[in-house]
């Protein structure tokens, strides 16, 4: 026997209950792993209210992190004694074990931690297919990144400064916004400063920095500046 986070019925916080539940042998194509940190997101708030239903009862939760212990038939990519993390798949991650598909687990290198690895996965995942398949950003662009502060938006930040691309990010306080200016402009030319932009009149109080002194690139004598918008 081991303990999950369950719920009966849709609602607030109070739905969800503790409870004991039976762990068995993994199938084909199965795992049974044992969690060591599991990750939090909005969706698992939208799914315990019923927002996005869940056939019920349920296990909850969609991001973790923690050890393999025993593998299904045709399971190649992880083995007994893995440090895995995943994002995505069934609901059930609130729990102390769980089996699931192996399908959605990737291995930890030893400098990723259990609590990284649960915490960031699914943004890193996300930034990856933004400057990796949606358009993939070059050195000397401008990039526009909403919500710069977030999860994806700290990632992202990053990753297009190391690719020497110019970031101008948006968000919406001041704490935000000397966050991703330390993130992605620590230096004190880059510090915050307010954006005049009418497009934002209606998120006051919004706030913009650039990340990178490098000059926009021009194309055919015309500026290119790409834009990400997402949900960090």
């Amino acid at each position: 026997m081991t303990q999950a986070i369950r719920i009966h019925k849709t609602g607030g916080p109070e739905v969800l209950q503790w409870e004991h539940v039976e762990v068995g042998k993994p199938g084909a194509g199965q795992v049974r792993i044992r969690h060591t940190a599991v990750g939090l997101n909005y969706i698992d708030a939208y799914q315990r209210s019923g927002l996005y239903p869940l056939p019920l009862p349920s296990g909850i939760g969609l991001e973790a992190a923690g050890v393999v212990e025993e593998v299904g038939e045709g399971v190649n990519h992880v083995k007994v004694g893995d440090r895995v993390a995943y994002a995505g798949g069934p609901a059930g991650a609130y729990a102390q074990k769980r089996v699931m598909p192996a399908a959605p687990l990737v291995r930890l290198p030893d400098e990723i931690s259990d609590i990284q690895a649960a915490a960031m996965l699914l943004q890193g995942l996300t930034a990856q297919y933004l400057v990796r398949r949606t358009y993939k950003p070059k050195s000397g662009e401008t990039v526009l990144l909403h919500a710069a502060a977030g999860g994806v938006g700290l990632i992202l930040s990053q990753w297009l400064k190391s690719l020497g691309v110019t970031v101008i990010g948006t968000v919406g306080s001041e704490e935000k916004a000397e966050l991703a200016g330390n993130m992605a402009a620590p230096t004190p030319s880059n510090t915050p400063r307010k954006t005049s932009s009418s497009a934002y009149a209606k998120l006051r109080p919004v706030r913009a920095y650039r990340s990178s002194t490098i000059p926009l690139a021009r194309t055919l004598g015309k500026a290119r500046l790409i834009a990400f918008s997402h949900l960090g």
